[in-house]
């Protein structure tokens, strides 16, 4: 019997295998490959053109593991069609190193022993409510946007939600944007549920990912909550999916296979005909659009969690306050921030912007030192005492020769979050004072230095981004935005919805178990209507008219856009063939191509870089013709393409 079988590789069709074991759809075999064996599965139709006298090889055994539903096979081969990658390569996001791990011994699934507590949580009425509107017990597909203001106590409902689930023999997934830091969220969970959740992302030990793997194709595992890679483990018994912080832009994977998490989330509860819930403060663009089309529902949480109040905002008006030479903190936030501290509040000073400072810069021979593999300034960390590039991860010493006299002498221009703390620190020196961002949060201790904030151990934060995804710190009450203007420059199509999201989960973060809270706003900005939108109590005035401005100007959520990036070590090359592309493809696809143009980051990681931009209706027409024409042009040795549908940022 021939039977077709799909491997974890570059090629987007299965392949022709004879075997005398019986086996069906979603399978997981072993079969050989070249010279060397393979796991794949069995897949849902033969490779096309295949020659009648074509010798065949020979399955070598079938896994003693739950096949793969049909569910997800359409699911996979839908997400290959969608994103224009091989279908072998979306098998092999499911796969652990295009491997499979046969069911283990008990002892190793003790650890998510899933006996739910019958402890029960009040419930408001508020949140009652948004229960009943999430309808989650038909286990029908049907997506569900659950909104609501910072500290309103949306987990909690959604905990709700799942346990039900769990109750009726069903698996849960709960995915986070940020998964490095889930100490609090577990805990949370453990405290309502009783059980350990697994947890799963590209941190944890090869031994649990396996565990894990294993736990949810053979339902020993019932609950996980992990990163965007989760999405694709093979449940078992799959019968509910909640993607909290949907907004969020760490949803988008965008090196190596590039995807959309929370939009392949809801794809996947479609095939799976479950429910899922997308969990948010303030709606992505593309979520608040179908609310509004009545494609997804809706419900709301409009007070916070025991009538907690929502902070006050105030603007400080750098114009007319003298900042002293290399200050980046007025008088009148040093005064503002004792009046806090003197109420035992805590305080966070907020900077998006790692390391010390953005450019360095010698002052004799004037000498600005950037990336030798990428088209951007290095950062230089003070704390490492190394000159850093974020994107391609180049270190350099700082001591530099100088062309005009012995060692370069630097001046630093701009400030990131350690110049900001040795600033606060030099005006706060008895105050125990500690830098949160992906620098120090990442590591081992991270789950202690949370410990210490939660208890007000730590009085001053100095933050990035990261501090505003989900924290509860409840002593949190006074937070200072440094540079409002920093956020508020650029050309990103998505800048000002980034914007509101980013300040309205930041101001989140104060003033969340009752005392009075306020957020400071710095800027030398005379308009003063963009931070009033984005403070905005009700965040649907701005959505409604940013969804205007994208309708008029045939933007997305109205237009599919899907980028083209021409990359290679030899410029004159990547732009010949940037353009070759273009006119090759336009005459024959279903949408207009813009471009080509040079990137905004025009060399990166030693490869020069050309986007094209091809817009069109929303369908898989799109992809589909685009998907036919690209296979049949040849590019220059050394040139590669990389496709990117729905991107979110133009880099």
């Amino acid at each position: 019997m021939r039977v077709p079988i799909l491997l974890p590789n570059i090629f987007n069709h299965p392949f022709t295998y004879e075997t005398n074991i019986k086996l069906k759809l979603g399978d997981y075999v072993e079969v050989p490959f070249g010279k060397s064996k393979a796991t794949g599965v069995v897949w849902d139709e033969f490779e096309k053109n295949i020659k009648k006298n074509f010798v065949t090889k020979q399955v070598i055994k079938k896994f003693n593991i739950p096949s793969l539903n049909k569910n997800i096979i359409n699911f996979l081969n839908w997400f290959s069609e969608y994103n224009m990658i091989p279908k072998g390569m979306a098998l092999k996001l499911l796969l652990l190193s295009s491997k499979v791990i046969e069911e283990l011994p008990k002892k190793n699934y003790e650890n998510f022993n899933d006996k739910i507590i019958n402890q029960e949580f009040k419930l408001t009425l508020q949140q009652k409510e948004n229960l009943k509107n999430m309808n989650y017990s038909n286990q029908k597909f049907k997506v569900h946007v659950l909104q609501g203001v910072t500290g309103s106590g949306k987990t909690i409902v959604y905990f709700e939600a799942l346990r039900k689930i769990l109750k009726n023999g069903f698996q849960g997934l709960i995915l986070l944007p940020e998964i490095g830091l889930t100490s609090q969220f577990e805990k949370k969970f453990i405290d309502f549920f009783g059980f350990k959740p697994a947890i799963w992302h590209s941190g944890i030990t090869k031994k649990n990912k396996e565990i894990i793997w294993s736990g949810v194709v053979n339902k020993k595992i019932n609950v996980v909550i992990g990163a965007r890679s989760s999405l694709f483990l093979p449940f078992k018994n799959l019968g509910l999916i909640i993607v909290d912080e949907e907004h969020d832009q760490s949803y988008k994977q965008d090196e190596g296979i590039i995807y959309n998490a929370r939009d392949m989330a809801v794809s996947r509860a479609s095939f799976e005909n479950i429910p899922i819930n997308l969990v948010t403060a303030v709606p992505s663009i593309e979520t608040f659009h179908n609310i509004k089309k009545g494609k997804y529902t809706s419900s709301k949480l409009y007070k916070r969690y025991k009538n907690a109040s929502l902070p006050n905002y105030e603007i400080i008006n750098l114009n007319k306050i003298k900042l002293e030479s290399q200050s980046w903190i007025s008088k009148e936030i040093i005064d503002k921030v004792n009046m806090h501290l003197k109420k035992n509040d805590q305080v966070l000073f907020f900077l998006n912007r790692r390391g010390f400072s953005p450019h360095a810069l010698c002052k004799k021979c004037l000498k600005s030192f950037s990336c030798p593999n990428c088209s951007i300034n290095l950062v230089y960390h003070k704390n490492r005492k190394i000159l850093l590039c974020h994107y391609c991860g180049y270190k350099s010493q700082l001591f530099k020769k100088c062309s005009i006299d012995e060692m370069c002498d630097f001046i630093f221009c701009g400030p990131g979050v350690e110049r900001i703390y040795d600033e606060v620190k030099k005006n706060f020196p008895l105050k125990k004072i500690s830098i949160f961002s992906s620098d120090t949060m990442n590591k081992k201790n991270s789950g202690d230095i949370l410990k210490k904030i939660v208890n007000n151990e730590i009085q001053i934060l100095v933050g990035t981004q990261l501090i505003s995804k989900g924290f509860h710190f409840p002593n949190l009450n006074c937070i200072i935005v440094v540079d409002i203007d920093l956020t508020s420059q650029g050309h990103d199509l998505r800048g000002t919805e980034k914007n509101l999201q980013l300040y309205h989960q930041l101001a989140g973060r104060a003033g969340r178990t009752g005392k009075p809270a306020t957020v400071y706003f710095q800027t030398y900005n005379l308009n003063t209507n963009m931070i009033s939108d984005i403070t905005n109590s009700n965040p649907d005035i701005f959505l409604e008219k940013e969804l205007e401005l994208r309708r008029s100007n045939n933007l997305p959520p109205f237009q599919r856009f899907i980028s083209l990036i021409v990359t290679g070590t030899d410029e004159k090359k990547v732009e010949k063939d940037s353009v070759k592309l273009k006119n090759f493809i336009e005459k024959f696809i279903n949408g207009k191509v813009l471009g080509p143009v040079n990137a905004p980051i025009f060399r990166l990681k030693r490869k020069f870089r050309v986007r094209l931009l091809v817009r069109g209706k929303k369908s898989l027409n799109v992809q589909n013709s685009l998907a036919k024409i690209i296979a049949k042009f040849k590019f220059s040795s050394g040139i590669k393409l990389t496709v990117d549908v729905d991107p979110i940022n133009f880099n």
